[in-house]
């Protein structure tokens, strides 16, 4: 493994939990009688609950920004960038991830001192948002630009909602984000947000990308963090931490501890 993974999230095999944020303004589930203010207010228990409950690192993204779009509005960005700038751990390190314009992403994490986004930036895909074809060239370009070089990039290579054109397996895909896109994380996911990718998937992936780290990107749980943790270099998970185990629910201390007791176990 890189030494900067450790170096970043001061654990092998971190555990990014990730702050789904409500609706932002312009978007259709926006509540704007709370306005940003209420979507802060909202969030600040769950950022408390994930830093409390021994995650190591967090990442802010738009959950509720449905249907999503692939450029974001100036109104989502400032409104992001505010709801992260207010809310940032300061004990742990934390990212971004904007569904589904990198280029946001990337501009929010500069701006708020964020280490890391998570994105789509390769392939070309069929999705519930249409024609699906980001340009990892643009945004690794804007990076340099703007003295972000210190945010590390996670390719989503399995992009929830979507299918891949073409005949390329995932691990060809994963090996051609590292050697040719300049991936720091290849993250592997299930068909939806919440489901578990196939464990066989890991072997493969880890084989193409060498030394370049692989993450479960959706669907862990207590019950399977194990399997997961003996393949992959790390996860990122949402759903198993809200009440109930539902995505728009709020963070449930007792499933963060379980779910963290387990993770250490395994590691």
């Amino acid at each position: 493994m890189p030494a900067w993974l450790k170096d970043l999230f001061g654990v092998d095999k971190p555990v990014v939990a990730m702050a789904h944020v409500p609706a932002l303004p312009g978007t259709p589930r926006y509540n704007g009688a709370a306005g940003v203010r209420g979507i802060v207010e909202r969030m600040r228990a769950d950022i408390e609950h994930l830093v409390a409950g021994g995650v190591n690192a967090i990442m802010f993204c738009n959950e509720d920004d449905r249907p999503y779009v692939f450029e974001a509005g100036l109104e989502q960005v400032a409104a992001l960038a505010r709801v992260v700038a207010d809310l940032a751990p300061s004990t742990i390190p934390f990212g971004v991830d904007f569904l589904w314009d990198p280029m946001a992403a990337m501009a929010i994490a500069h701006a708020t001192g964020a280490t890391f986004i998570r994105e789509v930036l390769t392939g070309v895909y069929e999705s519930d948002m249409g024609l699906w074809a980001p340009n990892v060239g643009r945004v690794m370009r804007f990076r340099q630009q703007i003295g972000a070089q210190n945010v590390r990039v996670f390719y989503n290579v399995v992009p929830e909602f979507a299918s891949p054109l073409g005949t390329r397996s995932v691990a060809q895909r994963a090996r051609s984000a590292v050697v040719s896109c300049l991936a720091d994380v290849i993250l592997i996911s299930g068909p939806m947000a919440g489901t578990e990718p196939e464990v066989e998937q890991f072997g493969d992936v880890k084989a193409a990308v060498g030394d370049v780290p692989v993450f479960v990107n959706t669907g862990a749980k207590p019950e399977n963090i194990e399997a997961f943790l003996s393949v992959a270099d790390g996860v990122i998970v949402g759903s198993s931490l809200k009440v109930d185990g539902h995505t728009w629910n709020p963070v449930d201390p007792a499933r963060v501890e379980r779910f963290m007791q387990a993770a250490n176990r395994a590691r």
